[in-house]
């Protein structure tokens, strides 16, 4: 097996993340489950326990003060999670256990369809080509909404406990994660099951592909992050550096650098041909989601609780931060 050898360029960049540090923004009123960058990276959206949705401008970022993003009402329960539509900046959709998925257009802020859905929303996803919306609950039904039409086009029961969904960037594959710890790749035109890869010893979290569809990244109770050959569907290699169980992932817009979080205290950004560790951002709380930027290396994240140590930092419940400005 050939060895990898960091190029000038990937050296420089390590290098270069012991200079940045992260900022932390006021918006919401309870914790944040979710963050999602815009396709063109000039809105990151945030949802809450709060029942709310929240799209800030990053360009205005450098002021922490929430006037500087608004406010998406609507929903009657938690949002739990939300994806923008990759073929349009301003088009984002939330998931809530209030039964309904919500578009929004960010120019208005305001809710322009809702579909009513059979259960307690936990997860969504965009397809590549903006076409479809998935969307699945706590029963583990997995809804399809044409976006078209705004209607549901089919359903997918899973006979067993799902716990995120996602394609690949062909929108070919349809992939969700499991509660045995396997991921399964489905054909999406027929939701015919191609390959069930047995990914992990414990239950199985998050899955995220890299942005050239090259691998799979999967992230489980063990406090394991795996990653997947796409070819061949081989572990082709496992990060090991957190302690606790792996609650989401995130490929940098370059596919070079792997975040990921649990409940330990720091964030792992990992060198994706190597896995090792190139950095760790410091958190003093549980994570529940990261999200590096389209283009830029600039990783969103939102936890829990702030640290109860005299004198601690980090993040406060209900606010997000964004790591990767230059000190």
């Amino acid at each position: 097996m050939a060895t990898f050898v960091k190029t000038s360029q990937q050296e420089a960049t390590i290098a270069s993340f012991s200079n940045l540090k992260g900022r932390e923004y006021r918006g919401h009123k309870s914790s944040v489950h979710t963050v999602g960058w815009s396709c063109d990276g000039r809105k990151l959206a945030s949802g809450s326990v709060d029942k709310t949705a929240r799209i800030w401008a990053p360009e205005r970022l450098y002021d922490s003060r929430s006037s500087n993003s608004f406010e998406l009402r609507g929903h009657s329960e938690s949002v739990d999670q939300l994806c923008w539509d990759p073929t349009h900046p301003d088009h984002l959709a939330t998931a809530s256990g209030d039964k309904t998925v919500r578009i929004w257009d960010a120019r208005s802020a305001k809710s322009i369809h809702t579909i009513a859905t059979n259960g307690q929303n936990i997860n969504i996803s965009w397809s590549p080509d903006g076409h479809h919306i998935a969307v699945g609950n706590k029963e583990d039904l997995i809804t399809f909404i044409d976006t078209k039409t705004f209607k549901v086009e089919k359903t997918y029961v899973s006979r067993v406990e799902v716990n995120e969904i996602s394609w690949d960037p062909t929108g070919k594959l349809f992939c969700l994660t499991t509660g045995q710890g396997s991921i399964k790749v489905m054909d999406f035109a027929t939701m015919k099951e191609i390959v069930a890869l047995p990914a992990h010893t414990a239950n199985c979290y998050c899955l995220e592909f890299s942005p050239s569809g090259k691998y799979l990244a999967s992230g489980s109770a063990d406090a394991l992050v795996n990653l997947w050959d796409l070819e061949s569907y081989a572990c082709v290699r496992t990060f090991g550096g957190l302690d606790w169980p792996i609650r989401t992932i995130s490929f940098s817009h370059d596919g070079e650098f792997l975040a990921s979080a649990s409940e330990d205290l720091a964030i792992e950004v990992s060198l994706v041909e190597t896995g090792e560790t190139v950095h760790r951002i410091e958190c003093y709380a549980a994570m529940n989601t990261v999200a590096w930027h389209p283009s830029k290396y600039l990783l969103a994240y939102a936890g829990e609780e702030q640290d109860p140590r005299p004198g601690g930092g980090s993040i406060s419940k209900g606010n997000i931060r964004v790591w990767g400005y230059a000190t």
